[in-house]
């Protein structure tokens, strides 16, 4: 397994709120690639989590060709 410098095992997430944050903590999410393990429809209703980090993860996730999980 190759890693490249800008790796970042612990958190690949995008600069979110802290709010935001701890709310994608709660449920196990410290990863981009966790996200693809809930539903858009989960994520977004989670309590601190509101529409401009929604978006910033919906870019992050298409950047590296993932989405979340379907319904």
């Amino acid at each position: 397994m190759k890693h490249s410098s800008s790796d970042q095992p612990s958190d690949n997430l995008p600069k979110l709120s802290v709010p935001a944050r701890r709310a994608l903590a709660a449920v196990g999410v410290t990863q981009l690639e966790h996200l693809t393990n809930h539903t858009e429809h989960e994520i977004k209703n989670l309590h601190g989590m509101g529409p401009s980090g929604m978006k910033q993860l919906q870019e992050a996730l298409k950047q590296k060709g993932l989405s979340f999980k379907a319904k």
